[in-house]
C-alpha cells in the first residue's frame, strides 16, 4: 500500500506556531519550519512532563510537542503514540493531561496514555459507512465531542457526506448523537462548564459554505445560533473561566475550511454578541481546529502559513 501523501508547504511557505496574548495582543514565534506543515496546537500540562506548559501538534501524521515558552532552544519532541501513525489535526489532550485522543485515519478515536505511548481505541464501528472526527472533551473528561461524517452514497474523497455532533464516553459506551441534520456541523467542543457543547454549522443558512456558530446542552437540546454576519464561521473554542471565544473566520463565499486562505481569528462573548477582530492571518486548515487556550486563558495558540513575497 502506497503512503499517504501528507499535505506539504507551498514555495516559499513557512508553518508558524505563533502565541497570542490576550492582555496586550503581543504575538510570540514558538516554533517554525519551512519543511514541514504542522497544525492545531493544544495547550497542556502533563504530570508526565514535568510541572510546565506544553504545546502539542501533529505533523505529517505524527504528534509533537515543544515547550509554550519562548527561549533559543525550541526542542520540539515526538509524543510517542505506538501503533498509530496516521494522526490527523483533530486531538485534544485530558484536563489531567493523562491521556491524548486523537482521531486517526483509520477513522476511528483512539486513547494514548502520555506515561508510556500505549493506546486504546475508543470508538466501535458503525452499521454503515462512518468517520470519527474528535474535537473536545468535558472538564472532568469523561466524555468527548465529536463529529460523525456519514457518507451520502458510496463513499471516497470529496464525496457528499453527513456531518452532525455526537458524544461519546471516554472508555467508548454512551455514543450518541445530538444533532439530527443534513446541513454540515463541525468542531463539536465542550465549554469550560462542561455545560454547553459549542460548534460550527450551517443549519441555519440557505447558502452552501456559510457556516456560523452554535451551542447546545450536552444533551443535543436548546441549540442556540451565536454568530449572524455574512463571513463563514469556524471552529469556537471557550476560554478557561468562560470570559472570551475565539474562532476562525473566512472571507464570505469560502465553502468549507480550506487552507492558504486569508482569515481572521475573532472573538466573540460566549453568549454571543458582536465580534471583534483580534488577529488577520494567511492560514485555515491547521490554524486552530482543536481548542488552543492556555490553562489561565490568558493566551492561545494557532498555526499562520505565511509566503515570502
Amino acid at each position: 500500500m502506497a503512503a499517504r501523501a501528507w499535505r506539504a508547504l507551498l514555495p516559499g511557505q513557512v508553518s508558524r506556531l505563533v502565541v497570542y496574548d490576550m492582555g496586550t495582543g503581543r504575538r510570540t514565534v514558538v516554533h517554525e519550519s519551512t519543511e514541514a506543515v504542522f497544525e492545531a496546537p493544544n495547550w497542556t500540562i502533563s504530570p508526565f512532563w514535568g510541572r510546565k506548559e506544553w504545546l502539542v501538534f501533529n505533523q505529517d501524521g505524527l504528534v509533537h510537542r515543544v515547550p509554550a515558552t519562548v527561549g533559543r532552544a525550541r526542542a520540539v519532541d515526538p509524543v510517542p503514540t505506538g501503533a498509530i501513525d496516521s494522526s490527523n489535526n483533530d486531538h485534544v489532550v485530558s484536563p489531567d493531561g493523562r491521556f491524548l485522543y486523537v482521531s486517526a485515519e483509520d477513522k476511528h478515536i483512539h486513547r494514548v496514555s502520555l506515561a508510556d505511548g500505549t493506546t486504546r481505541r475508543v470508538t466501535g464501528d458503525h452499521d454503515r459507512p462512518f468517520n470519527h472526527y474528535l474535537h473536545g472533551i468535558s472538564p472532568d473528561g469523561r466524555t468527548l465531542s465529536y463529529i460523525g461524517l456519514e457518507p451520502l452514497g458510496e463513499p471516497a474523497p470529496g464525496a457528499p457526506a453527513r456531518t452532525n455532533v455526537f458524544t461519546i464516553d471516554a472508555d467508548g459506551s454512551n455514543d450518541t448523537q445530538l444533532t439530527f441534520s443534513d446541513k454540515p456541523h463541525d468542531g463539536a467542543e465542550f465549554d469550560p462548564t462542561g455545560e454547553w457543547i459549542y460548534f460550527n454549522s450551517e443549519r441555519a443558512s440557505d447558502r452552501p459554505g456559510h457556516s456560523q456558530l452554535f451551542r447546545c446542552r450536552p444533551d443535543g437540546s436548546d441549540i442556540r445560533q451565536l454568530t449572524f454576519d455574512e463571513r463563514v464561521n469556524w471552529f469556537p473554542h471557550v476560554a478557561p473561566g468562560g470570559r472570551d471565544l475565539v474562532y476562525m473566520s473566512y472571507e464570505p463565499g469560502v465553502v468549507g475550511h480550506p487552507a492558504n486562505e486569508h482569515v481572521l481569528i475573532r472573538r466573540i462573548h460566549p453568549d454571543g454578541g458582536e465580534p471583534s477582530d483580534l488577529i488577520e492571518l494567511y492560514g485555515g486548515q491547521g490554524t486552530m481546529n482543536v481548542t488552543s487556550w492556555s490553562p489561565d486563558g490568558a493566551r492561545f495558540a494557532y498555526v499562520e502559513y505565511p509566503i515570502a513575497r
